[in-house]
């Protein structure tokens, strides 16, 4: 520590240069703490399924719907603990910026399906009794300011009523909380939806159902399917984890993508950040020269060396992090109705901290070599 403000004083020695080189950390530092998160919201998903859990859909696409009679089918496979249909509304409060995650259900065995949702036991019996009524997340209710007892109109851009109308009355029984982050959806009857609808009655979207042994999942799914093949519609029946991920695998390999980018822009700034201090080295021959003529040992100089790369990066490092943690707050809050899960996964530190290491390190090992192999009086003649 009491060498830091020597350090500090070498970087300030071309102030511009430092300056631009801490910029160009910064800004690879937050453009990686962005892709992380942007891959922890598109992913996240998965690492909260139940892993008690089997999603059915038709085989052909998730928009195609199945007879509501699959439903009692499915229930009656073996392993299966309890199972329910649900169907996506796509749901708009108001104006289409204001889109929700809203799907129909069964209330009277929705919270069996999902244990980890919790709601009042009076607003679950006023739920089951209510055919117009809904549940909705704190968040979505705390931003468009619901509460309980309101009534509210939400359009669908797919369901339109026999009447023509596409707007639904819903009115608000409870605001749940879960355990597993997603406190952004809302959910209401599917009998309300399947009664009003003007076309595809009685079919739903896909089923999702618990399961006694985790263990069995794909013995189970296959004995689902089984129940459906060379029919009309066939079904797919996979883990919920396996069913979330299966959107994120839509847009290719998220993971891959954040590997590349990120590996792009970190060599770049391992040329960069060298180069900054392969030139800060041979300004400083003499200078480092005198150090060692003073009693500095090689090994001091060249840690000092190896020091200033490794603030430089550190500091950028700890920056740009900081930087797209709050971004990514802000980025949650403004499209929390598509992420509910948006959020700098906490090892993003963790790994930023190991590449700005790494990164400080080997940037800094030609010039440390340098400085380790420097003789006095071949600098100071040169000088």
């Amino acid at each position: 520590m009491k060498f830091l403000p020597l350090l500090w004083s070498n970087l300030q020695r071309k102030r511009l240069r430092t300056w631009l080189t801490l910029a160009s950390i910064v800004v690879a530092f937050l453009l990686f703490g962005i892709l992380q998160t942007m891959r922890a919201a598109l992913t996240g998903g998965a690492d909260l399924a139940g892993v008690d859990r089997l999603v059915t859909i038709n085989k052909v696409s998730i928009i195609q719907p199945l007879p509501q009679s699959y439903l009692n089918r499915v229930r009656s496979v073996e392993g299966v603990r309890i199972a329910m249909s649900q169907d996506w509304f796509g749901g708009i409060f108001q104006d289409d910026r204001n889109q929700i995650a809203a799907l129909t259900v069964d209330p009277k065995i929705f919270f069996e399906v999902y244990p980890e949702y919790s709601l009042p036991e009076a607003q679950r019996a006023e739920w089951q009794a209510d055919r117009a009524g809904a549940i909705v997340g704190s968040a979505v209710a705390e931003r468009f300011g619901w509460k309980a007892g309101d009534t509210i109109p939400l359009r669908s851009n797919i369901w339109t009523k026999s009447d023509g109308s596409s707007t639904w009355d819903l009115k608000i029984i409870g605001i749940y909380s879960t355990s597993n982050g997603d406190n952004s959806s809302l959910y209401f009857q599917y009998d309300y939806l399947n009664e009003a609808r003007s076309f595809g009655r009685n079919n739903i979207g896909m089923i999702v159902m618990r399961i006694a042994d985790p263990s069995r999942s794909a013995d189970i799914a296959r004995k689902v399917d089984e129940q459906f093949a060379n029919s009309s519609t066939e079904t797919k029946t996979s883990t919920e984890k396996a069913f979330v991920q299966g959107f994120a695998n839509q847009m290719g390999s998220i993971g891959t993508i954040v590997t590349a980018v990120s590996s792009a822009v970190f060599f770049t700034m391992l040329l960069v950040i060298a180069n900054t201090m392969g030139q800060s080295v041979r300004e400083r021959t003499n200078e480092l020269a005198v150090m060692k003529t003073l009693g500095f040992s090689s090994f001091q100089v060249t840690a000092m060396v190896l020091a200033e790369a490794l603030l430089l990066t550190v500091l950028g490092a700890a920056i740009g992090l900081g930087v797209a943690a709050m971004a990514a707050m802000s980025l949650g809050q403004a499209i929390q109705q598509f992420f509910p899960t948006l959020g700098m996964p906490a090892n993003t530190y963790i790994i930023g901290a190991v590449l700005a290491i790494g990164l400080g390190a080997i940037a800094g090992a030609l010039p440390c070599a340098q400085a380790w192999q420097l003789k006095i009086v071949d600098a100071l003649r040169k000088a």
